[in-house]
């Protein structure tokens, strides 16, 4: 199953949309603490909406403590300072995807332990510095679920609603 990995997110209702995000692909969401907002903010709860149940983040105190669950697994971080485009990678059902904080990205200690192949970009147009962080993690995790030919999703049946 893939995992997102949320680096000392900031705002709630980013987390929250990654959240249902996890939700309906089938990833599973892992927060690096500290963490810039409560988990009981209104904000966080409101862009979840009622998928708080289905899916679980998983907190984590420090980015070691993350590292050690999630040993083994191959992280891929999506960063500015990526060299290779996301659709140039090949994924894999166990694949973690790393995102940093909305303010400061990831720490160097993060950027100087991966391998450059590991390192992803999203191309954006020059003079832009970023994407929103849901937006930027939907982009990735649904590439990477693409690519594992949708596994474990239904097909939408319109007369359901």
């Amino acid at each position: 199953m893939l995992s997102i990995i949320l680096y000392q997110p900031q705002i709630p209702p980013n987390t929250g949309n990654i959240l249902r995000l996890c939700a309906n692909s089938g990833a599973d969401l892992h927060l690096v603490g500290p963490l810039g907002f409560s988990m009981d903010e209104k904000a966080y709860r409101r862009a979840g909406l009622d998928y708080h149940g289905l899916t679980k983040p998983i907190l984590h105190e420090n980015w070691n403590a993350c590292l050690d669950m999630l040993a083994g697994r191959r992280i891929l971080a999506v960063t500015k300072f990526g060299k290779t485009r996301y659709t140039d990678v090949a994924f894999t059902t166990d694949d973690c995807l790393l995102f940093g904080s909305e303010t400061d990205g990831l720490p160097d200690f993060i950027h100087q332990s991966l391998p450059e192949n590991q390192k992803l970009q999203i191309p954006m147009i020059a003079g832009t510095r970023s994407l929103n962080l849901s937006n930027s993690t939907a982009l990735v995790l649904y590439e990477a679920w693409r690519q594992l030919d949708f596994t474990g999703a239904t097909d939408y049946d319109p007369a359901l609603g």
